[in-house]
């Protein structure tokens, strides 16, 4: 009964359809608009936006058919030298006389190339396999050298042809002469084993180095090249440093991968 007596008195007075009606306070409107303009903007930058990544891995400056380690096949006692560091060889050129019980034996390159390293010595005893000398599998020492990098074996599919490459080189101060530029030539089908990539550079360390985390793959950077550096390659910087860069010089390479939208990473 007193609900009722309330219903009715309620129907008897005026609905005051004179007062004004407050939907929102100016705070709140100034909210909505901030909200609004931030989602506009988020949407349109979705849309046509860009986003870059890259993705990071060791490597090494080489010529392109990489080296090979030279084995004695004799053991003895090397009682001469026949060539240095640095010095280009034909395939069967005398490297080292080793004598042994059956009289001197020569150690011969197995193919052409330039001597990067030269472990014998005259006086050095020598048993059969053991690592004599690194020869570099190069015609000229002036023709180009590529960089390769090895990267995590998941991430090489990622990896387009002819993306742009930013390589710094440890012997050269980037914050002088910044990172030397480069584009992807080659990316390996299938992660290459420590014994496979010390065959190409002709030693095991490095190998084992660049395989630490798991059999990499193999991507092969084309230097960009330029007349007005000495080194003959195009750096961020005007003129890059003031020397040449010599092959197995380490590096570190940033691959710029693919530009994609932000909306493309919520489509399917």
């Amino acid at each position: 009964m007193q609900f009722r007596q309330k219903a009715l008195s309620k129907l008897q007075s005026p609905e005051e359809l004179d007062l004004p009606v407050r939907f929102a306070r100016p705070q709140g409107r100034l909210v909505l608009a901030v909200t609004v303009i931030v989602m506009t903007a988020a949407a349109f930058w979705a849309f046509t936006g860009s986003v870059s990544s890259q993705l990071g891995a060791p490597g090494i400056l080489t010529h392109p058919e990489g080296s090979y380690l030279l084995q004695s096949p004799f053991a003895g006692q090397v009682t001469a030298v026949h060539a240095k560091e640095g010095q280009l060889l034909a395939a069967g050129a005398p490297l080292l006389q080793i004598g042994t019980e059956q009289g001197d034996r020569t150690v011969r390159a197995v193919a052409g190339g330039r001597v990067t390293s030269l472990v014998a010595r005259v006086g050095a005893v020598v048993t059969t396999g053991a690592d004599v000398a690194t020869v570099e599998r190069v015609k000229n020492p002036d023709d180009p050298l590529v960089a390769v990098l090895y990267v995590p074996a998941g991430s090489g599919a990622g990896i387009p042809l002819d993306a742009t490459v930013d390589l710094t080189v440890d012997s050269v101060p980037r914050r002088r002469y910044g990172v030397l530029r480069g584009r992807v030539k080659e990316v390996g089908r299938t992660p290459q084993t420590p014994a496979q990539i010390g065959g190409f550079l002709g030693d095991a360390g490095l190998a084992a180095q660049f395989a630490r985390q798991g059999n990499p793959v193999a991507v092969v950077v084309q230097l960009d090249r330029s007349p007005r550096t000495r080194s003959g390659y195009r750096w961020s910087s005007a003129d890059g440093p003031p020397y040449t860069l010599d092959s197995t010089t380490p590096v570190t390479g940033a691959v710029h991968l693919s530009v994609q939208r932000p909306v493309d990473w919520l489509l399917p």
